[in-house]
């Protein structure tokens, strides 16, 4: 009986190995480098570019009455690189973004005799950063002008900012720094318009980060906050629209 069962558990594992090795030996079609894409050689560089603005001019939303708020948000992020390997490119990439926000004022009513309301607040942050970075072209089927990208980023980012609250005598303000490391992806889709022009959307997917800050509040009161954080979560907001030049 302890035999048959020996010879049954053999037989499971035998087939299970087959099975695996049958699974692992499928080919799917998939050839790295099959198609040259960006050959080896050629420079890149291009931009990244978003800018947007607001202006709420007593403007009422559920229970937030008497909005007065204005502000824009301006980004740019110039990249360079060199394919030193077919469909792999290594570069640099910087960026600048700035941040503005005023709030003259805004109501909150939460029925009979609750009710608050904020102004004079005043808001304005500006970022740094620089990134060494590596591509990797994936072209789609046997296609030159569409392509999947990823980019891997190592970023440090320096950032101030300034917030004003109050007028007259009453008024108060922060001030910060920011300092900012990171390692992520940056997945994306490439498509040639000319032989030498690409447009490209990406949108990045954080793998570590790690913020640290200090702030200074009247020029008195001093304090600091670090978080680090590792995931792998899709940054919708960090979607791009860009233009590329293959030199």
């Amino acid at each position: 009986m302890n035999l048959l069962k020996k010879l049954l558990f053999a037989g499971v594992l035998l087939a299970a190995g087959i099975q695996g090795a049958s699974a692992t030996s499928f080919d799917r079609g998939i050839q790295m480098n099959a198609t040259v894409f960006v050959p080896k050689g050629q420079w890149m560089a291009g931009s990244n570019l978003s800018y947007s603005t607001f202006n709420n001019d007593d403007y009422k939303f559920l229970v937030v009455d008497n909005i007065d708020l204005t502000g824009y948000n301006f980004k740019v992020s110039p990249m360079v690189a060199y394919a030193f390997q077919d469909n792999m490119a290594i570069g640099l990439r910087g960026g600048y973004h700035r941040q503005l926000l005023k709030l003259d004022n805004v109501d909150l009513s939460l029925g009979e005799g609750m009710s608050f309301g904020v102004s004079d607040f005043y808001s304005l942050k500006h970022t740094v950063t620089g990134t060494v970075m590596h591509r990797y072209y994936i072209p789609l089927g046997e296609s030159k002008r569409f392509a999947l990208f990823n980019e891997t980023q190592l970023s440090y980012g320096y950032s101030q900012s300034k917030v004003v609250n109050g007028s007259g005598a009453a008024v108060t303000g922060t001030y910060e720094t920011t300092h900012d490391i990171s390692l992520g992806c940056m997945p994306g889709l490439i498509a040639f318009v000319t032989n030498n022009a690409a447009v490209e959307v990406n949108v990045g997917v954080l793998g570590f980060g790690y913020t640290h800050s200090q702030q200074v509040t009247d020029q008195v009161y001093t304090g600091e906050y670090s978080a680090a954080q590792l995931d792998f979560k899709i940054n919708l907001l960090s979607i791009a629209l860009g233009i590329v030049f293959y030199i």
